[in-house]
Formats: C-alpha cells, sequence, structure tokens
C-alpha cells in the first residue's frame, strides 16, 4: 500500500512539473496607479485583473513587477520585460499594441477647490505653471507643452506623485497639475483630501494598452503573446466580465 501511494506521489509531482514547465513566462513591467494598478492593495486594479483573467486559461505565466513609469517605458523598448502596462499609444507610439484596449484614461487639470480657473482650451493656459509627470501624453496638449516648456513642472511618476502635485498646490508652486482623472481622484480620497481640491477640466481621452517590446529578435514569441491577449480579451467581452471587475473599484466600464 506503501509503495502504491508513493507511486502515486511520484506521478502527481511529475505532472505538476510537467504544467509548469509547459508554461511560458510573460515579464511584465507596471507602475503603481491604482485603481488600475494597485500592487500593495488587497484589490489589485482592474487592468491587473483583466490581464489575469485574458492569460487565466492559457498557457501562459504572468509575472507583474511594480517600476517608476519612465523605467518601465525602457526596460519593455530594450525587450528586459516583454510587456508594459499600461501606455496610451501617444506615450510611446514605438511599442507593439494589441488590438484590444485594457482602458480609458481621461487626462484632466487638478487646483485647489478656492481657485475658480477652468481649462477651455490652450488659450487659457497663458501665464499659469503646471505640474506634469514625465512620459506621460497631454494628448492635443502635446504642441502647446513643447512650444512652451517654461510652463511645465516635468517629475518622474511615482506611487507618491499625486500627493507631492497636491503639496505643491497648496505652496503656491503650481496653478494646476495634469494627470488621470480616475486615479487623482481615488489617491486623494483615500488620503482624506479630495475636498481640498477640483478637477478644472480634461482633455480628450485615451486608451491604453497591455502594449509589448518592439525588440526585434523577440517578434516570434510576441505575436503569440499578443494573439493569446486579443482572443482572452474579446472572450471575456463575450461574458460581459470587464463591467463586472470594474464594478468593485467603483468604475463604469469604458465601452
Amino acid at each position: 500500500m506503501k509503495g502504491h501511494f508513493g507511486h502515486l506521489v511520484f506521478i502527481f509531482l511529475f505532472s505538476a512539473q510537467a504544467v509548469a514547465e509547459e508554461q511560458e513566462v510573460i515579464e511584465i513591467a507596471a507602475i503603481d496607479w491604482c485603481p488600475q494598478l494597485c500592487p500593495a492593495h488587497t484589490n489589485p486594479g482592474y487592468i491587473t485583473e483583466l490581464v489575469e483573467q485574458i492569460y487565466g486559461s492559457t498557457n501562459y505565466h504572468l509575472n507583474i513587477k511594480t517600476y517608476p513609469w519612465s523605467r518601465a517605458l525602457s526596460m519593455v523598448r530594450k525587450g528586459e520585460v516583454d510587456a508594459v502596462l499600461s501606455p496610451a499609444r501617444a506615450e510611446a507610439p514605438d511599442l507593439m499594441y494589441p488590438h484590444y484596449e485594457v482602458g480609458v484614461q481621461r487626462m484632466c487639470f487638478f487646483t485647489l477647490a478656492s481657485n475658480s480657473w477652468e481649462y477651455d482650451g490652450v488659450s487659457s493656459l497663458a501665464g499659469l505653471q503646471f505640474g506634469v509627470a514625465s512620459d506621460t501624453s497631454l494628448e492635443e496638449l502635446n504642441d502647446y507643452t513643447a512650444l512652451n516648456p517654461q510652463q511645465f513642472q516635468f517629475q518622474p511618476y511615482h506611487e507618491r506623485y499625486i500627493l507631492q502635485q497636491a503639496e505643491k498646490l497648496k505652496k503656491g508652486r503650481i496653478d494646476a497639475f495634469l494627470f488621470t482623472y480616475n486615479s487623482t481622484r481615488y489617491t486623494l480620497q483615500q488620503a482624506d483630501q479630495w475636498s481640498g481640491f477640483r478637477s478644472a477640466g480634461c482633455v480628450s481621452n485615451a486608451k491604453v494598452y497591455m502594449a509589448f517590446t518592439p525588440s526585434e529578435g523577440l517578434q516570434a514569441k510576441i505575436r503569440q503573446m499578443m494573439d493569446a491577449f486579443d482572443q482572452g480579451m474579446k472572450q471575456l467581452e463575450r461574458e460581459a466580465k470587464p463591467p463586472l471587475i470594474m464594478q468593485r473599484y467603483g468604475l463604469e466600464y469604458w465601452k
């Protein structure tokens, strides 16, 4: 009996090892960008949950690690990781993009609740100072930013970026800062500071993606990863799962 039991244990362990060996790892660089990507929270973020479910029934295993935004982009461009979460196309046009997006970001201006200024096109920006995260796309403001760099204080994005911008507003160092609406409101609410700030208008929305490395030597496997992503996302949409995931974060589905 003992010999039979030992034989079964050996078969089980061998089978588990074989399954593990068949799985291919997708190395993913991500950022701390709650409620989209929340590495230090009980709920990992709706984009993280989407991607995990997309690849959940495949032979891919996801290894997601968190980095500052500029470093994450650099790593995926060099082929040090397979993919990055989650740029808009304008932020990194040189990367490889699947057909389906994983969300939409709305870039908005934020200022003190006591400030009556509102964004109303580029003419409303004259004479003001703005905080901006490095390596982010400002959509229709990209040209204006390039022509008027003296009005923009760029700072690398990291987990304390939003709270640091809020402090700069309080100290009068900037008139407003520009960042994604969901993350800014979420972070300031979590810090019990939202009542002291407000959104002062937004630029256009942009789809965000799980974007892949353009490294030439990796393109065969990257194409397979992208195909698996699109097939998985299509299936999730068919089953109406994305809206349910987003509801857990108090968000509406973007489609």
